[in-house]
C-alpha cells in the first residue's frame, strides 16, 4: 500500500473541522462558566446547609473550565493548523544560583501563607 499525501481540499476540510471542534468546546466551556457564575450568585447565604459546599464545587468547576479554555487557546496558538510552530528552547542547567532563587521564592510564599493563615484566624 502506498500512502499519498492529502490534497489541499482535504487539508482545508480538516482544518475547518478542527476549528469547529475547538470553537464548540470553547463556547460550551464559556456557557458552563456563565451558568456556574449565575448559580453561585443565586445560591444565597453560605450559612444554609450545603450552600458552602455547593459554592466551593461551582467555583472549582469554574476554575477547571477556565483552565481548559486557556489550554485550548494555547494549543490552537502552538500547534497545526492554526498557529506558528515553535519549539521552546531547552531549559538550562540547574545551577546553585537557580536553586537559591527557588528557595528564596519558596520562603516568601510560605511566609505569605503563614501571615494569611494567622490574619484569617484573627479576623474570624
Amino acid at each position: 500500500m502506498s500512502e499519498t499525501a492529502p490534497d489541499e481540499r482535504d487539508l482545508t476540510r480538516l482544518r475547518n473541522r478542527v476549528a469547529d471542534l475547538y470553537t464548540a468546546v470553547q463556547v460550551l466551556m464559556l456557557l458552563g462558566i456563565a451558568v456556574l457564575i449565575v448559580y453561585a450568585i443565586r445560591l444565597g447565604p453560605l450559612t444554609s446547609p450545603g450552600a458552602e459546599e455547593s459554592f466551593g464545587l461551582s467555583v472549582a468547576l469554574i476554575f477547571l473550565m477556565g483552565a481548559l479554555v486557556v489550554h485550548l487557546v494555547d494549543r490552537v496558538y502552538r500547534v497545526w493548523p492554526f498557529g506558528r510552530r515553535f519549539r521552546p528552547k531547552d531549559p538550562g542547567p540547574v545551577t546553585v544560583r537557580a536553586q537559591a532563587r527557588f528557595l528564596k521564592v519558596l520562603v516568601v510564599v510560605l511566609a505569605a501563607a503563614a501571615i494569611a493563615y494567622i490574619l484569617g484566624g484573627l479576623i474570624a
